[in-house]
């Protein structure tokens, strides 16, 4: 892990230690990335209630509560998605704070790109059920620069979030 990302996670640690807050992550293309690096810290069990590997989108559905028709009509890799597993994630771990993910890492798209969506393309949400902030990644480098970019991304995504506290606005 790139000494970043353990600095991230060291300051996310101290910030949900301090403040007593619980996270949980609902991860679909990085795979279990971003809780990989949340948990390389110890002490990381006193917040760190869980995550969920959600691929499919009848995982998404089912446990997290995502409306199946936003999956049909906008694709799983959207805004209104990731929000929705935000949302789910702090429902299903009753947590604090979750961060979601959902992407096309590559190498081939959904449909081809016919849909509008094109590998590369990385939507993360950030938040509590009533405050999310999302990002849309879009650039393509390959699967496994794809995926450690938007781990990145999610994990400074965070740590902004809880630094910025009661003044984070979505």
């Amino acid at each position: 892990m790139e000494l970043d990302l353990k600095l991230a996670s060291k300051e996310i640690n101290e910030i949900l230690w301090r403040e007593a807050k619980t996270l949980s992550t609902a991860e679909s293309c990085t795979a279990g990335r971003i809780a990989s690096v949340i948990t390389a810290v110890p002490g990381s069990s006193n917040y760190y209630k869980g995550g969920l590997i959600c691929y499919a989108d009848e995982t998404k559905e089912n446990l997290l509560h995502v409306d199946a028709k936003v999956i049909e009509e906008q694709t799983p890799v959207c805004e209104e998605v990731v929000k929705q597993m935000v949302v789910g994630a702090c429902d299903l771990f009753n947590t604090d704070y979750a961060v979601a993910i959902s992407g096309y890492a590559g190498p081939g798209g959904p449909d081809g790109g016919k849909s509008g969506v094109i590998v590369g393309t990385i939507w993360i949400a950030v938040g509590t059920k009533d405050n999310i902030v999302t990002k849309m990644i879009e650039e393509d480098n390959g699967r496994d620069k794809n995926l450690a970019s938007a781990t990145s991304v999610a994990v400074h995504m965070l740590l902004d979030y809880l630094k910025a506290g009661d003044e984070t606005v979505a």
